[in-house]
């Protein structure tokens, strides 16, 4: 019964909000709405509707789902410090990191749905159910340490919460094994995602051991980049205080990841430049174009670029502990790893293709329409919770005048106390 509350409080406060609230919650809510209708008409036509053709089989749905699931994985950026070292500046808004691992995650299977076509056939992702090919397939693999990720973190951040809003103590022998177990799990989610790439040995391009260790450190760059705006939005618009200290405490983590990201590259750049083989061709696709055909070169370098510019910005104290400029980095890279992930990796794959043909890909208004849909998804979710989580951690409320409240009309207690977990 005191969860079936929790849950009804919750309800409550996510149809409470300001005229601002509700704005963003329509704007989003008319987004889903034209992207689900680009979503039918694949559904009503099949994947003819995309631009992914035998030459391009992996694109814009596999790029967005490789990114967003770096932007789950990084919040044991968050974890790590906040329960493995106890430092309570950045223990007030761990919370937050592992309900963007949740949403995260959901977008990223949504993307899986919408790329195998048929939606009917997701149901052999599911153990037990469906024919899901375990273990010989890396996509079995790769569900199935995303669902456990998503478990651990919606258990942890739920139970959290729970306990907040009762105003009791977490037990931290519940807490604190699955927390550290998150660890591997993050580390787990991006690992097997670059095995799904290295797993396709006829592609040259994705064979590198280095290839798993990139996808981690990028992530470390572009998850905390998302959390940093986050916070600064949440600490203007609610009564959400984040220390500055901790701001500037996940832009000094970033450093390290953006350094071993960048370091990385160049050790691949190198071997592959040095060594001059045949597989150099789809680096030159990727950075220089090949005959006439220059479509991603702009967005390689501005990739590049960016991430450079983000990286010196963030590596001396004084622009790091600058909002201007910590901001602009924060844009800056997590429009380089996007880029990188979304066309760098993806696009020069498949280019040229097996037969030396050069097949330019373009993402098509379906495709675009329904990734609008799923990020709107995902950022409705996000919006709900946080709503939630901070309804939850900064109202002042007693839990024991509550439940004798609870017996009157929610006209009596609202107007007593002013508070929207007041059940009849």
């Amino acid at each position: 019964m005191n969860f079936i509350r929790f849950i009804r409080g919750s309800v409550k406060i996510m149809l409470h909000g300001s005229n601002v609230y509700y704005a963003w919650l329509i704007f989003l809510l008319l987004l889903i709405l034209w992207g689900g209708f680009g979503y039918y008409d694949q559904l009503r036509d099949g994947l003819i509707r995309t631009h992914m053709r035998d030459s391009v089989s992996w694109a814009f749905y596999i790029g967005n789902f490789t990114f967003l699931v770096g932007v789950a994985a990084a919040a044991i950026m968050l974890v790590i410090p906040a329960y493995i070292y106890n430092w309570k500046p950045i223990k007030e808004i761990v919370i937050f990191g592992e309900l963007l691992a949740v949403c995260a995650v959901i977008m990223c299977i949504s993307f899986i749905v919408v790329d195998i076509g048929n939606p009917v056939r997701f149901w052999h992702m599911l153990p037990i159910v469906g024919t899901m090919n375990f273990p010989s397939s890396m996509l079995s693999w790769d569900f199935f340490v995303l669902s456990i990720y998503l478990l651990i973190n919606l258990f942890v951040v739920t139970y959290l919460l729970y306990c907040i809003f009762y105003k009791k103590e977490y037990n931290k022998s519940i807490v604190l094994p699955l927390v550290l177990f998150s660890i591997p799990m993050a580390v787990a989610i991006h690992t097997v995602t670059a095995f799904l790439y290295n797993a396709l040995p006829a592609r040259i391009f994705w064979n590198s051991a280095l290839l798993a260790p990139r996808f981690l450190a990028s992530a470390f760059c572009s998850g905390p980049a998302i959390l940093l705006i986050l916070f600064q939005i949440l600490r203007k618009t609610t009564k959400f205080e984040i220390k500055d200290e901790a701001i500037w405490r996940i832009a000094e983590l970033m450093v390290y990841a953006m350094f071993i990201y960048l370091f990385f590259s160049v050790a691949e750049l190198f071997k592959e430049f040095y060594s001059g083989t045949e597989h150099i061709l789809y680096w030159q696709y990727l950075l220089f174009g090949i005959g006439d055909n220059h479509e991603i070169v702009v967005y390689s370098w501005s990739s590049i670029i960016m991430g450079f510019i983000a990286f010196v910005l963030f590596l001396f104290p004084q622009t790091r502990k600058n909002f201007i400029t910590l901001n602009i980095g924060t844009v800056l890279i997590y429009a380089s790893v996007y880029v990188e992930k979304g066309i760098a990796l993806i696009i020069p794959g498949f280019t040229p293709d097996v037969l030396g043909q050069i097949y330019v890909y373009t993402p098509s208004m379906t495709e675009i329409r329904t990734a609008a849909m799923i990020f709107s998804a995902g950022f409705l979710l996000f919006t709900l919770l946080s709503k939630v989580a901070i309804a939850i951690i900064f109202e002042d409320y007693n839990i024991d005048i509550l439940n004798k409240k609870a017996r009157k009309s929610n006209r009596e207690a609202v107007s007593e106390f002013d508070h929207p977990f007041i059940s009849p």
